[in-house]
């Protein structure tokens, strides 16, 4: 049985700390064949996140952090954010190896945009790499398309980018 609950306690943080550092450790494998080093990615993309970390970014007003589980196992995870004013931007979108095609990321996306409606925020934008091919496949099913870049990445990293967005509640 997948669960998805949104992240209350030190320990969900901490719980999502370990999910992103495999997140971290995926980027970093996925991204050497495509002339992105280590210490590219640990540094611009997955700079380490301490349970504490991630509380203080995504246990405010206006940001929230989702945990799944399979059974009692964490799973997955995916935040928001605001990003300027009526928008929001996704962070930290991952499912565990082990837990892939089981409908987990669907799952995720579901809650964080339902959450997302009941905020005043009209756009939703994600910033992500080509190689992140599941995910993306997620973000499209759900209606996000590539848009314009919204934030500046150094040229030699830049290769990789892509930008999407969608609207929320008709924006």
């Amino acid at each position: 049985m997948i669960s998805v609950l949104p992240a209350r306690s030190a320990e969900d943080f901490e719980t999502m700390a370990m999910l992103c550092g495999r997140l971290a450790q995926w980027d970093v494998d996925a991204s050497a064949p495509h002339g992105v080093s280590e210490e590219d990615i640990r540094m611009l993309f997955q700079p380490g996140t301490s349970g504490h970390k991630l509380a203080m970014q995504f246990g405010v007003p206006d940001a929230m952090a989702f945990i799944a589980r399979s059974g009692n196992v964490p799973a997955g995870c995916l935040a928001f954010g605001p990003f300027g004013d009526g928008t929001a931007e996704l962070h930290k979108f991952f499912v565990d190896a082990s837990f892939r095609g089981q409908g987990i990321g669907r799952a995720l996306m579901g809650a964080v945009l339902a959450e997302i409606d009941k905020s005043p925020a009209r756009m939703v934008l994600i910033h992500t790499t080509f190689y992140m091919e599941s995910a993306i496949a997620v973000y499209e099913a759900f209606g996000f398309r590539p848009c314009a870049p919204f934030r500046d990445t150094p040229a030699h990293v830049r290769h990789t980018d892509v930008f999407l967005s969608r609207t929320i509640k008709g924006g």
